[in-house]
């Protein structure tokens, strides 16, 4: 009798640890997504898409997108001034590479001619609620896809 309530005893304690490991494993894996790590978007094309970052200052509304069309990238800097109401813009195009999740993004053009220091920005890609976003590795400023909140 007594090996019987050993075995069962150990048997509940096992099914229990299981259990707190599945929702413990939940947990985590909703963290890393949030963080943009361990996602695999490999087969996720970016082709065709637009992303909008938006940064609002006291004196100025700065809007700026990146356009990827194949190997090719726009980067397109708006500028509203809040003082006089005037906008002013800087449209750079370059190119992009992609690993994994990691796209890297080259400008070295300003509106058709060459900059001595081309624009770079190393951006990861990553997914939250079917919304896809590129996070700057440096600044941490989160880039969303523009089909996500437009209606068409």
């Amino acid at each position: 009798m007594r090996k019987i309530f050993i075995g069962i005893l150990f048997f509940g304690a096992t099914l229990a640890i299981k259990a707190q490991y599945g929702s413990i494993n939940a947990v985590l894996t909703r963290l890393e997504e949030r963080k943009g790590i361990n996602q695999h978007l490999e087969s996720v094309s970016i082709d065709n898409k637009k992303f909008v970052y938006i940064k609002d200052a006291e004196d100025h509304t700065e809007r700026d997108f990146i356009i990827i069309k194949g190997k090719q990238a726009t980067y397109v800097e708006v500028f509203d001034d809040k003082a006089t109401g005037e906008t002013s813009s800087n449209v750079f195009t370059g190119d992009i590479i992609r690993k994994k999740n990691i796209i890297s993004l080259r400008a070295d053009m300003l509106e058709n001619k060459k900059v001595p220091i081309p624009v770079t920005k190393t951006l990861l890609l990553t997914k939250q609620d079917n919304i896809l976003y590129l996070i700057d590795v440096n600044t941490k400023a989160r880039w969303i896809d523009e089909a996500s909140f437009s209606k068409k």
